[in-house]
């Protein structure tokens, strides 16, 4: 535990552990999902390495419930039943903090999550932030932006444009933390290949083994195209090729399988009242739970994303939404995109509570006034009979200082932006 590395949802970890009996840690694999529930269980029980759990499942599951509290129970996906113990469990002890769930697999059956109603509580792990890597000061507070706070001027974001690449090709995987950056770099590849080769294939209601070449072919066209509104149709047409045939049919099962692995992470569009005859747009945007799985499935390095500014600009956006993600659930908030019908597009609305924030995501500034352009424009077509107007409109960037410009718009570089 002493090279235990903090996360954010560790305050949420600790503060729901005295509100519900048992709380599920749930994300993609190698998110450090373990890690951050050793920080608090007393006992575990490890389904995915224990070899009596198959025993003890068949004679008494009660006996994996066995140990002080809270109990880590983790990977409980691949023992089902456990969920349904764990529940009559908590009814019986009616205590909180008995147990702790992990699993890097959605909940494929709504029933039983909605029978864990009242008793368990859900925490989402993603890989790790700027802020928790140690990239960012953290001086910019989200929680402040989203009061309307404007941002006091910094000294010169000292990051560089190599830094930046180097830091989205490692991606946030506590496991790579300490590794070279040819080793961190290595391991998102490996990371990428066994999810090919195995974890599709072991995923829940898999009924029989899936093709890697076709999977690959998917997390390829899926790459090519994220941070963009592609759609699905448009995914696996670019995954097709002349020695493979990819029928839609079976290629949604295949995206739902990534998305069920907590893989694909799409982000929503929001739903909003505006004073305009454009409609919403209601497609999602194409991500990855860490843009460093797109960078390793197209095999890139630091010169071929310099030779291509446009796709590192989405690369770069990709981060910021991971890490927006983060920092908005420590915030109870959740993160959306806004696009309408006359081609205004905002990257990211972060909202809750009734209130929102808008964000534009910049790699350079020479896009800054357009940027802020935008964003004013969106506030101007808030229907604020029916929606609050923004507490606050802002650039993230990679580059210069953060502060407020003269027409109200922050420019946070993603290397300050913290909790």
């Amino acid at each position: 535990m002493g090279d235990y590395r903090p996360r954010v949802v560790d305050k949420e970890l600790k503060q729901k552990l005295k509100v519900s009996g048992a709380i599920l840690i749930k994300g993609a694999k190698a998110t450090g999902k373990t890690e951050t529930a050793r920080q608090r269980a007393k006992s575990e029980a490890r389904i995915d390495v224990d070899a009596d759990i198959k025993d003890k499942m068949g004679i008494d599951p009660g006996l994996v419930l066995e140990g002080r509290n809270p109990r880590l129970i983790d990977e409980w996906q691949l023992e089902p039943d456990l969920w349904n113990h764990v529940r009559r469990e908590v009814d019986d002890r009616k205590k909180a903090g008995q147990f702790i769930l992990t699993g890097s697999a959605d909940f494929a059956d709504a029933a039983r999550m909605h029978s864990g109603a009242g008793r368990f509580s859900v925490i989402e792990m993603r890989p790790m932030s700027w802020l928790e890597v140690g990239i960012s000061s953290g001086r910019i507070s989200l929680k402040k932006i989203l009061a309307g706070r404007r941002v006091a001027p910094g000294d010169e974001c000292s990051i560089a444009l190599n830094e930046i690449i180097t830091h989205i090709l490692r991606g946030g995987w506590p496991a790579a933390i300490d590794k070279s950056d040819e080793e961190a770099i290595e391991y998102v590849r490996e990371y990428v290949n066994l999810l090919v080769e195995s974890d599709v294939s072991k995923a829940p209601n898999t009924r029989r083994r899936r093709s890697g070449t076709k999977v690959r072919r998917i997390l390829d066209s899926y790459s090519r195209n994220i941070a963009t509104e592609a759609t699905q149709s448009l995914i696996v047409s670019e995954a097709r090729g002349e020695d493979v045939s990819l029928a839609q049919g079976t290629a949604d099962r295949y995206i739902e399988v990534l998305k069920d692995l907590m893989i694909i992470e799409d982000l929503p569009a929001w739903r909003t009242h505006i004073r305009s005859s454009a409609t919403l747009r209601r497609s999602e945007k194409k991500y990855f739970v860490d843009p460093s799985i797109a960078a390793a499935c197209l095999e890139l390095d630091i010169d071929q994303l310099i030779s291509d500014l446009h796709y590192l600009g989405l690369l770069f956006e990709a981060t910021a939404i991971r890490d927006l993600r983060v920092y908005a659930r420590a915030n109870g908030a959740k993160v959306s995109h806004y696009r309408d019908s006359s081609g205004l597009e905002i990257d990211a609305i972060v909202h809750g509570g009734g209130s929102w924030s808008a964000f534009e995501i910049k790699l350079g500034r020479d896009k800054h006034d357009a940027a802020a352009k935008s964003l004013r424009k969106l506030a101007s077509l808030i229907d604020v009979k029916k929606t609050k107007p923004p507490t606050s409109l802002n650039i993230i960037t990679g580059f210069g200082f953060g502060h407020t410009r003269s027409d109200g718009v922050n420019v946070i570089p993603l290397a300050e932006l913290g909790i």
